[in-house]
């Protein structure tokens, strides 16, 4: 019995080590649209995809932060100008 599970152990090991293993993320898809991260590589741009993220966000919340404190301005909204002004400070860098 123990005979027969050995080699059938090392056809099954032998076989997973031949498949072929998924690519470390899409390379094809921008940041955004990524959603699958494989090993080391991987992680390592799923590290790089969050940080760009991030920055994006930033940039884009500042870009219509300065758009709304025009409009703020050009309505003389006192109240919305304070806030656009002070996302602006938190946002832009």
């Amino acid at each position: 019995m123990l005979n027969k599970l050995i080699p059938i152990s090392l056809i099954v090991l032998l076989s997973a080590c031949s498949a072929t293993q998924a690519p470390a993320y899409q390379k094809d898809r921008m940041p955004e649209d990524r959603d699958q991260y494989n090993g080391v590589e991987g992680l390592a741009q799923q590290q790089k995809d969050q940080v760009y993220l991030m920055g994006k966000e930033l940039s884009d919340k500042c870009r219509k932060a300065k758009i709304d404190l025009a409009i703020a301005e050009a309505d003389k909204k006192a109240s919305e100008i304070n806030k656009q002004k002070s996302i602006i400070s938190s946002a832009c860098i």
